[in-house]
């Protein structure tokens, strides 16, 4: 794999489908259904896979997504971003056609008032979800006035209200795993309340879809959780690696990093660092910063040293830098923006290259 032109993504089959295993067999065990996020992956085909593991269903983060997922064969679509404008209920609809288990979600009357429109104009009936917020203030609606909503829902002719949808993203990448335990807990608490209270209002109302990668098996003690949109498991990250797992230790001692993307030295003109070329346009910056997973080189450091270059480095000075042309495994700083600048992963299997995978959702922001 590495003559492989640089920069580009690799993934490690045998990883990649322990990961899977790992969080389908923790949400099974747990009673809980497991309907993972494209948006981390942003691949149809790693999607299917996830299906073919257990999965109920995808999350998309936006109706372009979706639309890539469905048109590629995959059912069980969740959009978890509420619609705002007609035309993009227009899609919608042409998607719940091809694919009547779509579901979507709402946070506010005017989310309603479209749908209800644009479905009574074609005759058709979808499934959506109250996207609650609890405490990340991103989108949603406050568990105070949740019923509120839920009685518009259920007043409407072409909406059916399946349940809730509540995600602490705030909460997912605190360090300390008692203190993200309790934080992640607290959120839950009143979203829990409301989905008891939508039970009791409509016997329809069996889906509590929650959770994320830094909180999985945090949440799947909360009784009424029924389903896990868990995403970066399954590729993780520097800045998911960095948390402190059940055990003290890193997640990533559990979740290894499937995902690492291969970066060529060249320039190497100095004694203090090297220069390769992974930079802005390759690594997303954001969170912790991109770790060296070569073995012998796992003492360096990489720094950001512009749009096309990255700049590894060490404080020992009995520490070798690599030679001009060296190839190496970089964990990826933040796996989800990182994905969407590349066309294609890698696939490898004990270090040989046996697959391409396109990556078909990338650019999909609409």
């Amino acid at each position: 794999m590495f003559d492989l032109d640089t920069p580009c993504l690799v993934l490690d089959l045998d990883i990649l489908e322990e990961n899977l295993g790992k969080m389908q067999t923790s949400a099974k065990a747990a009673g809980k259904s497991l309907r993972p996020h494209a948006k981390s992956h942003k691949c149809s085909i790693l999607a299917k896979k996830q299906l073919a593991a257990g999965a109920i269903g995808i999350c998309a983060a936006k109706v372009s997504e979706a639309e890539v997922l469905i048109n590629a064969g995959v059912d069980g679509v969740l959009v978890t971003g509420a619609v705002a404008v007609d035309h993009k209920v227009d899609r919608l609809v042409d998607l719940l056609r091809k694919s009547p288990s779509l579901t979507a979600v709402i946070d506010h009357p005017r989310n309603i008032e479209l749908l209800e429109r644009q479905l009574a104009k074609h005759d058709l009936t979808m499934d959506v979800l109250l996207d609650l917020d609890v405490g990340l203030q991103r989108t949603g609606v406050i568990p105070d006035r949740a019923l509120e909503l839920a009685d518009l829902v259920l007043a409407s002719d072409h909406i059916r209200l399946k349940g809730i949808q509540a995600y602490a993203g705030q909460v997912q990448h605190i360090h300390h795993y008692e203190e993200r335990r309790n934080a992640s807990i607290e959120c839950l608490k009143p979203a829990a309340a409301v989905f008891q209270q939508l039970q009791v209002k409509d016997a329809s109302c069996t889906i509590f879809s929650a959770t994320g990668t830094g909180t999985y098996d945090i949440d799947l003690s909360v009784s009424e959780l029924t389903e896990l949109q868990v995403g970066s498991y399954v590729l993780m990250d520097a800045e998911y690696m960095a948390i402190e797992s059940a055990e003290h230790t890193g997640l990533a001692d559990y979740f290894r990093p499937a995902l690492t993307l291969l970066t060529t030295v060249v320039s190497a003109s100095h004694d203090t660092h090297v220069t390769v070329d992974a930079g802005l346009k390759s690594l997303y910056r954001d969170g912790a910063l991109p770790i060296v997973a070569t073995a012998e080189h796992a003492a360096l450091r990489y720094d950001w040293f512009g749009d096309e270059y990255g700049r590894l480095s060490t404080k020992e000075k009995a520490v070798n830098l690599p030679q001009l042309g060296t190839v190496l495994e970089l964990v990826v700083s933040h796996c989800d923006p990182t994905v969407n600048q590349f066309e294609s992963y890698h696939i490898i299997r004990n270090g040989n290259v046996v697959d391409v995978w396109p990556i078909d959702l990338r650019g999909k922001s609409q």
